[in-house]
């Protein structure tokens, strides 16, 4: 309010200015003087003019530019939740990795990009024993830490989804061919080591068998991730807690 009246005041005195400097140049030139009831009228009517006006003008546009402010401030707090919403429900709640349309919409997306890389299908072995040995909140604490695992595992360019149950997938984007066997063997070794307890402090062991493909750039999203599973029972079939790796997908 401090700052409205200040303003408001020099803009009576800058009016002041004007009014006199009208007076004192037009008024001689038709022979007349600036003295008396007309000095007093040049002075005192910018006074009583501006300084009311434009003190109320000056507040006006101050609350006009407060309102504008707490608008643009309301517009990014909205458009920072939506981004907070639209960016949760593309994760899934438990683990904390991408959910299934998330993971197969960006793996789509990675295709267009002409991206190529390595996709792998992880299913937790025996997980239904787990459940039913040590219970659902036991199981969720293998899921939650699998999801954990996973997501320090990825670089910028690389993402983990879960398809559901105790079904994982990731893609390493831009990895070399002759990589992918490492990195599957880094993923299978870092769940097997996880640490879960039960209630009752008991060790749970935890294991997983993993299906990989390789996908040349521009390949078909839907093709790998078949390619994937099949891969995936492979390595079921060869006892479990292995990885299955054959040839790739374009």
């Amino acid at each position: 309010m401090r700052v409205v009246l200040l303003k408001a005041i020099l803009t009576g005195f800058l009016s002041l200015a004007a009014s006199l400097a009208i007076c004192f140049s037009i008024v001689p030139l038709f022979g007349g003087q600036v003295d008396g009831l007309g000095l007093m009228m040049a002075i005192i009517c910018p006074l009583t003019i501006a300084i009311p006006t434009s003190s109320f003008h000056f507040h006006q546009s101050e609350k006009l530019r407060r309102a504008e402010t707490a608008a643009a401030d309301a517009l990014l707090r909205l458009a920072k939740a939506y981004e907070e919403l639209r960016l949760q429900s593309r994760l899934d709640g438990l683990t904390n990795v991408f959910n299934r349309q998330a993971f197969q919409e960006d793996l789509a997306g990675f295709s267009k990009a002409g991206i190529s890389g390595g996709l792998l299908f992880l299913d937790l072995d025996h997980f239904k024993s787990i459940n039913d040995r040590y219970g659902h909140a036991t199981g969720d604490e293998v899921l939650r830490k699998t999801g954990q695992i996973l997501n320090a595992h990825c670089r910028p360019s690389d993402m983990a989804g879960r398809l559901g149950g105790e079904e994982f997938v990731l893609f390493f984007g831009n990895l070399a061919a002759e990589d992918m066997f490492e990195r599957c063997e880094e993923i299978r070794l870092a769940i097997a080591q996880l640490d879960v307890r039960a209630p009752s402090g008991a060790i749970v062991r935890v294991s997983t068998s993993i299906g990989a493909v390789y996908c040349e750039g521009g390949f078909d999203a839907e093709d790998c991730l078949n390619a994937a599973d099949s891969n995936l029972y492979a390595a079921k079939s060869n006892g479990r807690n292995t990885v299955a790796l054959a040839g790739s997908n374009a």
